[in-house]
């Protein structure tokens, strides 16, 4: 057994140092370094009785599970996980506090209890943030308090420890990572290296036993989660719950090992819990927005699997003190800018002297690369007090020489536009060899091609139909 020595490790941001020091030499903090003893070679105590390899073996030997997901029973949450729990897998969840991490997953916990009962195990909920009597209390209002979760109340990794070995759970949520103690990493909850030492503790005892680990964690100012951004390479997913200004609740995959990242899920907070939104529908346009005012346009933007028609909406003003901004939150304000300068380059419309707002109604953030020509059209919509024809929509990438780049899945886009009752989409050939400015019928809306951004912005505000 190593000989276990003694560490001075920063309580701020987890440097360790073999004596103390006044100042913590990584992140500038004073009198942070606190002695620990270091931790001991080998398994952490999860996984102890446990065999792991210890020799190399030909990958070609190797068999790959051929189980299928578990579902965790909500099918927005299984949208961005790419389909559900992996066997083994662990997930990270962050999102700004009260947005509905805890309400989800003890929604979730009980579906999967009653659908599985318990022929996979149990499925154990531990909160290190509330009592035994709030958690009853949400659930009496989500109507799952008669689901036989297993509730663990704790913010001790050693009471966790005993608990896992014991029922030994198929599904294990934590709520949150950042209240979470292990003797061995410190005294004080929440540091980099109390967060680092109990995720990859449960981590690998989620890889070990093949059961799945979900862990909450906060975020930051910014958006980014905290704390837990330098152990995102230790699980297999990490999900970020984002709200906008309406009630509506997006959940969009940062990293996903076992699936796709484009996949976003939707939900609306109603009094009974979140509650999925699987047919946007008119969420994102509002009434009677095939007839939009000026500086608005309908876009098809493909997120994950879906199409979603969006409105963007955007308004451009003389810049105060001579210097112009860009204000936008939903697409990102380098791509505005972009777009401004090639129609400021290619159709001579100045935007140097205005400020720009760009917003997506409904507050969805968008980074489909087909959002460039709807996002030029309103511009220039905005700009030159022009208002769109009836029923006109627009999709396409553009590039920095004025091109109308081809986007992927024109079928989809197609259907989810005419759905919506609109009747024609400027967008770029779809390789067909005719010349711009052509119009190809696709049921009752047809797609006027346009290879430059001068044809589509020509195209976009005929009258012809």
């Amino acid at each position: 057994m190593a000989k276990r020595k003694a560490l001075h490790v920063c309580s701020s941001c987890g440097h360790q140092e073999s004596k103390w020091l006044g100042q913590c030499p990584a992140c500038g903090e004073w009198n942070t370094l606190e002695e620990q003893l270091a931790l001991q070679d080998g398994p952490g105590p999860l996984l102890h009785g446990l065999t792991a390899p210890r020799q190399s073996s030909l990958l070609s030997r190797i068999e790959a599970p051929t189980s299928a997901r578990l579902s965790t029973g909500i099918g927005e949450l299984d949208r961005a996980l790419g389909g559900g729990l992996m066997e083994g897998s662990t997930v990270l969840i962050g999102g700004e506090p009260g947005i509905g991490k805890s309400t989800l997953l003890l929604q979730a916990a009980a579906s999967v209890q009653r659908s599985t009962g318990q022929a996979g195990g149990p499925v154990l909920y531990v909160s290190g943030e509330e009592s035994p009597a709030q958690i009853r209390q949400r659930a009496d209002r989500l109507e799952v308090s008669g689901a036989h979760l297993h509730l663990l109340c704790t913010a001790h990794m050693e009471i966790i420890r005993e608990e896992l070995a014991r029922l030994k759970p198929r599904l294990v949520i934590v709520d949150s990572v950042q209240t979470m103690i292990a003797p061995e990493a410190g005294a004080v909850p929440g540091t980099i290296n109390q967060i680092k030492t109990v995720t990859h503790e449960l981590a690998e005892w989620s890889r070990t036993r093949g059961s799945q680990v979900i862990l909450v964690a906060h975020v930051t100012k910014e958006g980014q989660i905290a704390g837990p951004k330098v152990v995102e390479h230790l699980v297999d997913a990490v999900l970020l719950f984002e709200q906008s200004g309406s009630d509506l609740r997006f959940l969009r995959a940062t990293k996903n090992r076992f699936g796709a990242i484009e996949e976003v899920g939707i939900f609306t907070m109603e009094h009974r819990g979140l509650e999925e939104l699987t047919d946007p529908g008119r969420v994102f346009l509002g009434p009677d927005r095939t007839h939009p005012p000026a500086g608005v346009v309908a876009a098809p933007c493909y997120e994950g699997s879906r199409v979603l028609v969006v409105e963007i909406q955007a308004l451009t003003v003389p810049a105060k003190g001579g210097v112009s901004r860009t204000f936008s939150d939903r697409i990102d304000n380098r791509r505005v800018s972009r777009v401004a300068a090639v129609l400021e380059k290619h159709l001579g419309v100045s935007f140097s002297d205005q400020d720009i707002y760009v917003n997506v109604a409904g507050g969805i953030r968008i980074q489909d690369v087909a959002i460039d020509l709807p996002l030029a059209v309103a511009l220039f919509s905005a700009r030159q007090g022009k208002e769109l024809p009836r029923g006109v929509l627009a999709t396409g990438e553009l590039s920095l020489a004025g091109e109308v780049r081809p986007v992927s899945h024109r079928a989809q886009r197609i259907k989810a536009a005419e759905e919506m009752g609109f009747l024609r989409l400027v967008g770029p050939p779809g390789g067909s060899g005719q010349s711009g400015g052509s119009a190809q019928k696709a049921g009752q809306i047809s797609w006027i091609e346009a290879p430059r951004i001068a044809q589509a912005i020509r195209q976009a505000f005929s009258s012809e139909p």
